[in-house]
């Protein structure tokens, strides 16, 4: 009977994964957006929109996420006249993967040997989404030249860790991370393709991030980079602090940060509060991930305007 069970769970496994790979294979993007770049040993993708003598946005990503997370807004920033470059962080959507570990460091070391290859040489306004703009402190302070201006969005601060509750938040999703890439490695992820896009984009994108949610090689670079959260953070913290001439402007999800007296919230508006030209905006119908659709990024257009106004 034992016997009977493992087989009959045997052949249902099979046909769950077997069911995911079909419809992986007829959903999943034929053609991409954009290009791949080689920074010498691998490639990493690049996609570009705008007007090529518009102000440059440079977009980096939160957890998880790739330069499709960013299509809608990249539409909508377009439309006000700015040039906008969104990428893949090394193993993660459709870019060739990296030595490991994948902390801020080797992101920021990536992220200037790609701007180099691509021939971008004019400072940009920095757009970082939740784990995405601790990358963009680093990158900020390491490479002060490329800077034009800072925006972020729902994002996270090297000195929120700091508070426990974020600390062991930190602490558990690095550990999820790793369960669930090791779920995706083995394809029990492929059936919930279509449950792939949770901002709610518009266009190919939406097949883009479909793919790279049941992606296992996705999964795995990700959680690699969740796992070392902390030691980025730490590592930007040393780094030191945003420059209080660049002006910065926090876009958060949700509840007003300005109507809590909370450490988390004193955490995400210090970047405002350092800055001389520093502006805040809460968009209280958005989600963490949603606050990047095309019904909600209203309020980072605005920002990343504020920001180029104050140049």
């Amino acid at each position: 009977m034992l016997k009977l069970i493992v087989l009959g769970l045997g052949a249902i496994l099979v046909a769950w994964i077997g069911i995911g790979l079909a419809i992986e294979a007829a959903f999943a993007p034929k053609t991409l957006r954009g290009e791949m770049v080689s920074i010498g040993d691998r490639r990493l993708r690049l996609v570009c929109e705008g007007p090529e003598s518009g102000p440059l946005v440079w977009l980096e990503a939160g957890a998880f996420g790739f330069s499709a997370d960013f299509a809608d807004l990249q539409a909508a920033l377009a439309r006000e006249g700015f040039r906008t470059c969104a990428y893949d962080r090394a193993g993660l959507g459709f870019s060739d993967p990296g030595p490991l570990p994948r902390d801020s460091a080797a992101i920021v070391t990536d992220l200037e040997r790609l701007m180099i290859e691509a021939g971008v040489t004019q400072p940009a306004i920095l757009v970082g989404h939740s784990m995405g703009g601790q990358h963009v402190r680093l990158f900020a302070v390491r490479h002060p030249e490329r800077v034009a201006g800072v925006v972020l969005v729902d994002a996270a601060t090297p000195e929120a860790v700091q508070i426990p509750l974020v600390r062991r938040f930190v602490d558990t999703f690095g550990h999820l991370s790793q369960a669930v890439a090791g779920l995706t490695s083995i394809g029990l992820a492929k059936p919930l393709f279509f449950l792939g896009d949770r901002i709610g984009l518009s266009g190919p994108a939406v097949r883009e991030k479909q793919a790279a949610f049941v992606s296992g090689r996705h999964a795995r670079n990700a959680a690699n980079e969740a796992a070392h959260w902390l030691g980025s953070a730490a590592m930007t913290r040393e780094a030191g602090q945003l420059n209080p001439a660049w002006p910065v402007a926090v876009v958060t999800a949700g509840e007003s940060a300005r109507i809590s007296d909370s450490a988390w919230a004193a955490a995400r508006l210090a970047p405002v509060e350092a800055s001389v030209a520093g502006s805040y905006a809460a968009v209280p119908e958005a989600g963490h991930a949603t606050i990047l659709s095309h019904r909600h990024n209203g309020e980072i257009v605005a920002a990343v305007k504020r920001v180029a106004a104050a140049l």
